[in-house]
């Protein structure tokens, strides 16, 4: 089975969407995104006969410069699309990737398809639950777990089809509570611009410091949050205590699904519960939208109260949402030398230079 490079943003697209459960990362703008932050991108159309079957966006980017060591490493981020339930052809397709490793001397070619385990993988969300027999075809052949996981292996999904009646039904009653306190406070949630993202900005730098994550340069955000703003895939919404901004969210729109991608408050007014009012109209601004599945974008590997992550979650599932448990990420590695070099043998040596640079700061002068 060959691939098929599209280069035009509305094929590619019309393309994805008729596939299962298209991904927005899968999307023509999040590969123009990508491109314009240090990655190429290309994009590949399986077919068979006239009918599309398959899709894969790969990311590209030079991580080494070694002589006669295999410089890149590809990424197909939340794919590739296709129906992971056909063996022959996810086989063919896996079979292409591997071959396009081979082809661009790449490390590794990692993907991170929605691929869910049955005991997690809720049924109103129409993803596939193969993700044993994936796994084991993929060990058949050749690929491995990867001990990098890009995206959350895990997420919380929360069906958007009932009404609004039912929506709120199915949230737990502290959550309930909270959302109506928001209201009866006089919290107001207005849909934000272009023009509000230093705004947005300046609270997810605050949220980040809060809760110790790494966030990147301002630029990266306004790109793809004005991006996804500019081309109506994107809703901002702003929580707003007499007339100052307290906390909001973006989330992205592409086929049935919205995705909670970034959320950010500030300490103040906490106590007002914004989060749970914008979280309720982003549900249902979504669903005006014709989404039927809101992915809450994110849960942690064991649902326990040590985890770090457990407050966020708990709180997303406070709104109706169900656990999936994902496939995660997996590598092929056409040579598993330079595979080993890049994903063991470097990281270990900065960090003992790393270690080394802290003694020295330590030392007498």
């Amino acid at each position: 089975m060959d691939g098929v490079a599209v280069n035009d943003p509305q094929a590619w697209d019309r393309a994805l969407l008729d596939l299962p459960d298209p991904q927005v990362l899968q999307s023509w703008a999040w590969g123009e995104l990508k491109g314009r932050h240090g990655w190429g991108a290309g994009r590949l159309l399986f077919h068979e006969g006239a009918q599309a079957v398959a899709a894969a966006s790969v990311l590209e980017r030079r991580a080494l410069s070694l002589p006669l060591v295999p410089a890149s490493i590809l990424y197909v981020p939340r794919g590739p699309a296709l129906d992971w339930n056909d063996e022959p052809l996810v086989e063919g397709v896996l079979g292409e990737l591997e071959a396009l490793a081979r082809r661009r001397r790449a490390m590794f070619v990692k993907i991170d398809p929605d691929v869910y385990y049955p005991e997690a993988a809720p049924a109103f969300a129409r993803r596939p639950a193969a993700a044993p027999r994936v796994a084991a075809l993929l060990s058949r052949r050749g690929w491995r777990y990867s001990s990098s996981q890009v995206q959350f292996r895990n997420t919380v999904l929360l069906n958007l089809r009932p009404g609004e009646d039912a929506l709120l039904a199915g949230m737990k009653q502290k959550s309930r509570y909270n959302l109506r306190l928001a209201q009866r406070r006089g919290v107001e949630v207005r849909p934000g611009t272009a023009a509000d993202l230093d705004l947005f900005y300046q609270l997810y730098a605050e949220t980040a410091s809060r809760d110790d994550f790494t966030i990147r340069q301002p630029a990266y955000y306004h790109d793809a949050w004005g991006s996804f703003l500019a081309q109506g895939r994107g809703c901002l919404l702003l929580a707003e205590v007499e007339g100052e901004a307290v906390a909001g969210l973006l989330f992205v729109t592409f086929g049935p699904t919205a995705w909670y991608m970034y959320g950010a408050s500030s300490e103040r007014h906490r106590g007002l519960m914004p989060n749970n009012l914008l979280q309720w109209e982003a549900m249902r601004r979504a669903r005006a939208a014709g989404c039927t599945l809101y992915d809450l974008w994110g849960a942690p590997e064991n649902l326990v109260e040590s985890d770090p992550m457990w407050g966020v979650t708990r709180f997303k599932l406070g709104l109706g949402g169900e656990v999936a448990r994902g496939l995660g990420a997996w590598d092929y590695a056409p040579w598993p030398a330079a595979y080993r070099l890049y994903t063991t043998v470097i990281p270990r040596y900065l960090s003992l230079l790393r270690r080394r640079a802290r003694a020295g700061d330590g030392a007498a002068p």
